[in-house]
């Protein structure tokens, strides 16, 4: 028989004819045809349901769209099971247990379809089906968008999902599509989903959005690929991934997800090629359990809009991050709990507002070749087990470099930090570290700060103009096991010609050591090192000395003139008030806290020091230690963590001095989310819950410790007054030399004294400048100098040995 063309009209009267002619219905239509016959459709609703079971072509009108309506009442309203082509109808369904278009067989063309329905489905594909599905649109508030099911497979192109009361699109029992510049949006479950074994779904160049649900959920051994997708605003996750699911992202974008960008769970396996993750509100990668992996290469990460770290790597899971970059976030890269691993090579951790990588409860991280720029903390090795490597990497613009506590052991091996704010490399807590031809430029702070006697090791080390010194070692402490400390080999500094470990000080009652102690060690009775340890509390003991014994130490002391006035006037009130109550008299109320303003180097610690034996000898507190921090001690990268910190710190200066150097860092001008007033917060009610227990001492700038004192109503009604330290003259840095030079059985001779005050005088008095830290450096390096020259006398005489001349001063900068 010849091909021929079928017209139907619904409610026609005319006679029916085989094949070529006019028929009553569309299911005669469909009886009469044989393959390869065009049926053309008027116009008009048909309460239908068709099955199309031969290859034909079944079609509205041209030029008139939408004007062809199948529309039962129930059932499947369309079902194509041969490989025929379906084209410019509008189908409706109304059944919550059934599709409403259904493929179940062949490769039928499906073009320009547009379903709006209320089913069980949209479009549902199953079985051998492989259809080709172009420009369709499915409009589905109360079931699946598109269901590709048992086996089913297909390709979708340009086809649009614009509302679907559960999944967008779902792929389950083995079945495999292919999406190609498709649209998912509005759906009220996931955009996306695949699940099952041997299920696959494959998307090119769709974007996926407005989904009450993930974006993109692969579940139970599924695997999918996306490339030059997008996926951005969601309710829930961007991507999420659970047991054993396997995705590949190529050349995507994910952003404006209010949750996790992208959730992996349960063995699941990610692969991310140049890929872009921003304005994510926690993580934007998150990856948990054993055997759990992500391999991004050449991705971006960046611009969180929550306060959880970026990516987050715990329960055994790993990560690898090659030629990436995270920036614009609240914390880069955390790695928790044992069996969790990162690695990272060649990336760049940059803008971030905390920790850049954070590793703690055993896990390990290995950065190789990467930069970090601009971050609180660079990286922070935190408790025992938690290790691994930093290889040839830099930091740059940190607060502090590297930080290692509580037992944590990583390898740290040709890194170099510059400008940290605050130290290079700290370590305490029994924080361990090796760290191997490493580099310090430029702290404001010490380069290696090695605090309680940490057993860390320092080989081929160098530090650059570090403000507080090259490297500091604060000992364990009079319990301290012998053989406790640094191993340090082959370490040098700018600041002198070697390096040695300090022995434990004398006084039991603060450890002070100041910068690297090059050839001298500290000068007994003249403490001028003023920004000191990160955290150096001391063994407390009952103070040997009396009142008059200390003040007879704060008056040796060069210059100070007016602290020294302020110090005894406040230890005169004291004192009769002690007296006047032991007469049975009232007595004044003093308030003992106080604040220290002044420039580095101008003997704050050390007042600080003394004031707090004074007050022991009189009976005001019971131990006089002092317990020195910084902001870095007292302020936790998540809320909560800060008040614990300065509790802990208020609890070791229980009887003592709790000393807050620069302190006005607790509040940046900038404060925003920085946790730094939680700290001040949590300081003043301790100061009025215990106010009998510590005196407070806070110091720093002048101008910075005023706005300090006014960010917080409660701070500066607790602080007595203000005690000023100048900076000291020519003639007092003059004196602190002689001092040391007499101390050191060494004499100025005759002009040299001359040459120290034009010097004095004419050195620069930048932000850098130290004070009396200045006079030692200076001091040390005459004395070097010194010693360079009469090391050339075969016999020099005791006067070669012990004069310094004004050409053993050093060349001003």
């Amino acid at each position: 028989m010849a091909q021929g063309t079928v017209q139907v009209t619904h409610a026609g009267t005319s006679r029916w004819r085989r094949r070529t002619g006019e028929y009553p219905s569309l299911a005669a239509a469909l009886e009469a045809a044989a393959d390869g016959d065009v049926l053309t459709v008027a116009p008009g609703t048909y309460r239908e349901n068709l099955v199309v079971q031969r290859a034909v072509t079944l079609r509205g009108p041209e030029g008139s769209p939408g004007s062809v309506r199948i529309a039962p009442l129930d059932g499947v309203p369309l079902t194509v099971r041969a490989s025929a082509v379906v084209q410019d109808l509008h189908v409706e369904g109304q059944d919550a247990a059934a599709p409403a278009l259904l493929v179940e067989e062949g490769a039928p063309e499906l073009t320009d379809v547009r379903v709006v329905t209320r089913s069980a489905a949209g479009i549902e594909v199953r079985g051998s089906a492989r259809p080709t599905v172009r420009r369709c649109t499915v409009d589905n508030p109360a079931g699946i968008g598109i269901a590709v099911v048992d086996g089913g497979g297909g390709v979708f192109e340009d086809c649009e999902v614009v509302a679907a009361g559960q999944a967008g699109v779902a792929v389950r029992g083995g079945a495999h599509p292919r999406l190609d510049r498709c649209r998912v949006h509005h759906a009220s479950g996931s955009g996306l989903t695949a699940t099952g074994e041997n299920s696959a779904l494959e998307a090119v160049g769709c974007e996926v959005y407005e989904v009450r649900g993930s974006g993109v959920q692969i579940t139970g051994r599924a695997t999918a690929h996306l490339t030059d997708c997008d996926v951005h605003r969601t309710t829930a996750d961007g991507v999420t991934l659970d047991t054993d699911a396997v995705l590949t992202l190529a050349d995507c974008r994910i952003h404006d997800i209010p949750e996790n960008a992208v959730d992996l769970r349960s063995r699941s396996v990610l692969t991310l090629t140049r890929t872009s993750v921003r304005q994510f509100g926690r993580n934007g990668l998150s990856v948990w359990d054993p055997g759990t992996r992500v391999d991004a290469n050449q991705c971006e990460i960046f611009d969180s809009t929550g306060d959880y770290p970026a990516v987050w790597v715990s329960d055994g899971a790993t990560v690898v991050l090659d030629s990436c970059r995270v920036h614009d976030v609240p914390d880069a890269l955390f790695v928790l709990d044992r069996g969790s691993r990162a690695d990272v090579v060649d990336s760049d951790l940059s803008q971030v507002r905390n920790t850049a990588v954070s590793v703690s409860d055993g896990a390990t991280a290995q950065l190789d070749d990467c930069r970090i720029r601009d971050a609180a903390t660079g990286a922070w090795f935190r408790d025992h087990g938690s290790g691994g490597t930093l290889n040839n990497c830099t930091l740059d613009g940190t607060q502090t470099g590297v930080i290692v506590t509580k037992g944590a052991d990583p390898t740290i091996e040709r890194c170099t930090v510059d400008s940290p704010a605050e130290a290079g490399f700290y370590v305490s807590a029994g924080g361990r570290g090796s760290f191997l031809n490493c580099r310090v430029r430029g702290s404001g702070g010490y380069g290696f700060h090695v605090l309680d006697g940490c057993r860390t090791t320092l080989r081929k080390c160098r530090t650059e103009r570090c403000a507080r010194g090259g490297y500091e070692f604060a000992d364990g402490g009079p319990d301290a096991e012998s053989g406790v400390g640094p191993v340090v080999e082959d370490c040098t500094s700018d600041e002198s010609a070697g390096l040695r470990t300090p022995t434990a000080p004398p006084e039991p009652t603060v450890q002070t050591a100041g910068q690297s102690p090059g050839l001298l060690g500290a000068i007994p009775g003249q403490r001028t090192t003023e920004q000191e340890p990160l955290v150096a509390a001391a063994q407390p003991q009952p103070p040997a000395r009396t009142s008059k014994a200390v003040l007879g130490e704060l008056d040796a002391l060069v210059g100070l003139e007016s602290v020294k006035r302020e110090v005894r006037a406040l230890t005169d009130m004291i004192e009769v008030g002690r007296r006047r109550q032991q007469a049975g008299l009232k007595a004044a109320s003093v308030k003992r806290h106080l604040v220290f303003t002044g420039s580095p180097g101008t003997g704050k610690t050390t007042v600080a020091r003394l004031y707090g034996e004074i007050l022991a000898s009189l009976g005001v507190l019971d131990k006089g230690h002092l317990v020195e921090v910084s902001r870095v001690d007292l302020v936790g990268e998540h809320i909560g963590s800060t008040a614990i910190r300065t509790q802990e710190a208020f609890e070791r200066a229980r009887g003592g001095v709790l000393f807050i150097d620069e302190a006005y860092a607790l509040s940046p001008e900038d404060a925003g989310r920085d946790f730094g007033k939680e700290a001040i917060d949590t300081l003043v009610k301790l100061m009025e819950d215990h106010r009998d227990a510590v005196v407070v001492i806070v110091a720093g700038y002048t101008a910075e410790m005023e706005r300090f004192l006014s960010v917080n109503p409660g701070v500066a009604s607790r602080f007595s007054r203000t005690i000023t330290f100048s900076d000291y003259g020519p003639e007092e840095l003059l004196r602190i030399v002689e001092q040391q030079a007499e101390e050191h059985e060494y004499r100025l001779a005759p002009g040299a004294a001359e040459a120290l005050l034009k010097y004095f005088t004419a050195i620069p008095k930048g932000p850098a400048f130290g004070n009396g830290r200045t006079a030692r450096q200076t001091f040390e390096a005459m004395v070097e100098r010194h010693a360079s020259r009469v090391a050339q006398f075969d016999e020099p005489s005791t006067d070669d040995l012990t004069l310094l001349y004004a050409e053993d001063l050093p060349d001003l900068a």
